[in-house]
């Protein structure tokens, strides 16, 4: 079943006087974004998405998501008033799993953060049409773009409701108001920094250093000539 099909008004409502580009969306809408185009696109967005969720693991008032359609009309035409960023995330909601991002569903709310990874096809679109749109409808506070070939990195936040460039600090990394986070090239990838310019690991950075840390400290006893495992 297409997605048209899926929103599909009753039979009653399509015999009223309606332009027949318009569809009345039900509440329950499936994203419908195309795949992302290369796998450093993929790997981009999860790394983005593993980090805050294991930065904010006990916070629920957040929600988080990459290549998810937002559907931002309540009047849904077919192929326009929505669109799908690369990664996104919401302040002051409920951390559960959604289908799409419905405003309408979710008490007015936008992305508080917006995040475009830039490809040959859609550079123009993130950098003209996308950044007016997160700019004048969505009013998103900050956007930001990367591309994961060239490591061209800006971010933009909205001042008496138009963006103004971010200014980097000395290690380049651009703060985010709305996360209290840098994001900064690291080693090639767009990450997330504390503001103390310590780096957001992921759970896999995490365990990794753990077991660094132990294998050490093992070392350092069987110097002593103790026997890690009577510890």
């Amino acid at each position: 079943m297409t997605l048209t099909q899926e929103l599909a008004p009753p039979q009653e409502i399509l015999q009223q006087d309606i332009p027949e580009n318009v569809i009345f969306p039900l509440g329950d809408l499936y994203s419908d974004e195309p795949p992302v185009e290369t796998e450093l696109h993929l790997r981009q967005i999860i790394l983005l998405f593993k980090c805050l969720e294991w930065l904010w693991r006990d916070r629920n008032d957040f929600y988080a998501a990459g290549n998810l359609t937002i559907y931002y009309s309540s009047n849904q035409k077919k192929s326009e008033d929505y669109r799908g960023p690369d990664f996104f995330v919401v302040l002051g909601t409920s951390r559960k799993t959604r289908k799409s991002w419905t405003i309408w569903e979710e008490d007015g709310k936008y992305p508080n953060v917006i995040v475009e990874i830039l490809s040959p096809k859609t550079a123009k679109t993130d950098k003209g049409f996308k950044k007016e749109l997160y700019q004048n409808t969505f009013r998103t506070p900050d956007y930001f773009w990367f591309d994961p070939y060239t490591l061209e990195f800006a971010g933009f936040h909205l001042v008496d409701g138009e963006y103004q460039p971010i200014e980097p600090n000395e290690q380049g990394y651009l703060w985010s108001q709305q996360l209290g986070l840098y994001l900064g090239i690291h080693n090639g990838q767009l990450r997330f920094f504390t503001s103390e310019i310590q780096l957001v690991p992921t759970p896999e950075e995490v365990a990794q250093r753990e077991t660094q840390r132990a294998d050490r400290l093992a070392a350092k006893l069987r110097e002593l000539n103790i026997n890690p495992d009577t510890i």
